[in-house]
């Protein structure tokens, strides 16, 4: 497995620890419609949280959650849309980041709600 899908795997990981800690229940990872692939779609109440993972091994780039672009934005909220009504769910929806940077040094995690506000 390449290093990189490596590393996005154990962000994922973490990211669903975390959210765990804080209370959510998670429904769903890695969950597809057309093009698009939802991280983790957890709740916590009535809250339905759409939320993507970026991990990176370094901020030298630029922080995790900057790579979240328009596109893939549009695709997480076509694809929520399908999950919602497919299972009938009455619940307000979130979309969150939670960026990681992990090397061999340390790892820091950051948990962004409403994180598509701040574009």
């Amino acid at each position: 497995m390449a290093q990189h899908n490596e590393l996005g795997k154990k962000g994922e990981q973490l990211a669903i620890d975390l959210l765990i800690k804080k209370g959510y229940t998670i429904l769903d990872k890695n969950w597809r419609y057309l093009k698009a692939e939802i991280d983790i779609i957890a709740q916590k109440g009535e809250i339905l949280a759409v939320v993507e993972v970026k991990t990176r091994s370094s901020d030298y780039f630029g922080n995790p959650q900057d790579f979240v672009n328009p596109k893939k934005i549009k695709l997480l909220v076509t694809a929520i849309d399908e999950y919602v009504q497919s299972k009938n769910l009455d619940v307000e929806v979130r979309f969150d980041i939670i960026a990681i940077i992990k090397n061999k040094h340390k790892t820091t995690i950051e948990h962004l709600e409403n994180a598509f506000y701040h574009f």
